[in-house]
């Protein structure tokens, strides 16, 4: 099964599917799709309206292959079209590359058979870009070109002049050295460090109006972890500094609750301190049901105030219905 949502990647996959598999049946595509077989009949006919032609047989021995005595036509991108194909693929990600897997696979093809000019950039958001583990949300796409000047900044480490958007008819702009570009909730974020306010930044990719390359180098932090660097910065900034005290070892703690909660500190062997900030003390106490080890909110009032009230809506839950209520 896929574990793909990307409608565009399991297209690429039924191609690879049908072009190594001839004679492919459709409830084969959907077993390996992990989706129905009228899905998967939808991507193949996807294939025939890009004038792919994929041939189709009735009977025991039927299905799908790649039209006989046809070649299919040379992959033509602009360099636009191809890294927005790249950056739709790590979007529906949702792990680490796998060079085994086969929309990898696929997509790697497609780099390959590029012209240079446009290979460069789709290989670099492929291979620069650090992808989150939690997908979700939609957001606004950024402009592929936009991505494609970052990302190779990033990798041949040069200094970065932005046009940011601040909000709709306020731009600043900013000198920045762009360690990473990350997508997390299929969000596109430039991890760098600002020149112009001397701190770490996160910044949103389609927020990016202007961006003119510098002739300065840099040399990113040691050890530097684009994921976690960004999901720490997420959690710090908000309106209620949280602490919370947790009877468990920082390593197990870790495994339960996401790090854009806040940071974790040992304050003993089978302790740990939960340090964050919050906007929204009820969210946050309901993500503090996954810890599964006894826990005392310290601080603030507003969050302790939100897990009264989620622990009286669960004791009502699971109460004893009245007789009486019972149809």
């Amino acid at each position: 099964m896929v574990h793909d949502t990307s409608p565009t990647a399991r297209t690429l996959l039924v191609l690879e599917l049908i072009q190594n598999s001839p004679g492919i049946t459709a409830d084969r595509l959907a077993d390996r799709l992990g989706v129905s077989e009228r899905a998967a009949r939808r991507y193949v006919g996807i294939l025939r309206e890009a004038s792919v032609p994929i041939e189709s047989t009735r009977g025991p021995y039927g299905g799908y292959r790649v039209g006989r005595g046809l070649r299919l036509p040379p992959l033509m991108f602009t360099t636009p079209e191809a890294l927005g194909l790249v950056m739709a693929v790590l979007e529906g990600r949702h792990g680490a590359v796998d060079a085994a897997d086969p929309v990898e696979s696929a997509l790697g093809k497609i780099i390959r058979v590029l012209p240079d000019p446009v290979a460069k950039p789709a290989e670099a958001v492929r291979r620069v870009s650090a992808r989150g583990p939690d997908p979700g949300a939609a957001s606004p796409s950024p402009d592929p070109e936009t991505m494609a000047v970052l990302v190779q900044s990033c990798a041949s480490r040069r200094r970065l002049r932005l046009g940011y958007r601040i909000r709709p008819g306020e731009e600043r702009h900013m000198d920045v050295d762009p360690w990473a570009v990350v997508v997390r909730h299929s969000r596109w974020y430039l991890l760098c460090w600002s020149h112009t306010k001397n701190a770490r930044r996160v910044l949103r990719v389609d927020r990016v109006a202007s961006v003119d390359v510098l002739e300065d180098t840099f040399v990113p932090p040691a050890g530097l972890d684009p994921t976690q660097t960004l999901e720490e910065h997420l959690a710090e900034g908000w309106t209620y500094e949280v602490e919370v005290v947790i009877d468990a070892p920082a390593a197990t703690v870790a495994q339960w609750i996401p790090r854009n909660l806040g940071r974790l500190e040992t304050i003993e062997a089978d302790h740990t301190h939960l340090l964050g900030t919050t906007d929204e003390p009820d969210w946050y106490a309901e993500q503090l049901m996954a810890v599964k080890a006894p826990f005392r909110i310290v601080s603030p009032r507003e969050l302790r105030e939100a897990a009264h009230r989620l622990g009286q809506r669960l004791l009502q839950a699971g109460a004893q219905p009245d007789p009486e209520d019972r149809p």
